[in-house]
């Protein structure tokens, strides 16, 4: 059974402006942990990328209708074989499986997001928790697991 080697926690109000403030701390997390598991450079990029999608998702579309303070909950979890990221709202739950995929070659405005993030990284789970909240989950697995 696979343990948690670390994780991390934070809580930033539902503001685009601190975006940069998610984004660092992730990259903290990842420069005291990762490099330990020979994680590439161009993974953390997908993994920060990823993030922020997933982080102005929740601002943009699950709290758009909520007052700024209300909180957003970003986990981090490393495991031996992979990272975890969980994003937790307070928003209304949607379906991603109803929302279609923009044919490719033609140009609109957002509904991109959603199909970024599942190529950016090897799995995406969005699901509802017991406490009413939201919990986009993200996983990208090390090296060794790709091999």
């Amino acid at each position: 059974m696979l343990s948690i080697v670390q994780q991390d926690h934070l809580t930033v109000k539902s503001e685009l402006k601190l975006l940069n403030r998610v984004q660092q701390w992730f990259e903290q997390f990842c420069l005291q942990h990762l490099s330990k598991l020979d994680w590439s450079e161009g993974q953390l990029h997908r993994l920060n990328l990823a993030l922020a999608e997933g982080f102005t998702n929740a601002v943009r579309h699950a709290h758009h209708t909520l007052p700024p303070e209300t909180t957003i909950d970003i986990d981090v979890y490393l495991w031996i074989d992979r990272l975890e990221i969980r994003i937790w709202d307070y928003g209304k739950p949607f379906n991603p499986d109803a929302i279609t995929e923009p044919e490719p070659g033609t140009l609109q405005v957002g509904g991109y997001g959603w199909f970024l993030l599942r190529r950016l990284v090897d799995q995406v789970v969005y699901e509802r928790g017991a406490d009413g909240r939201n919990c986009l989950l993200i996983v990208k697995y090390g090296l060794q697991k790709q091999q």
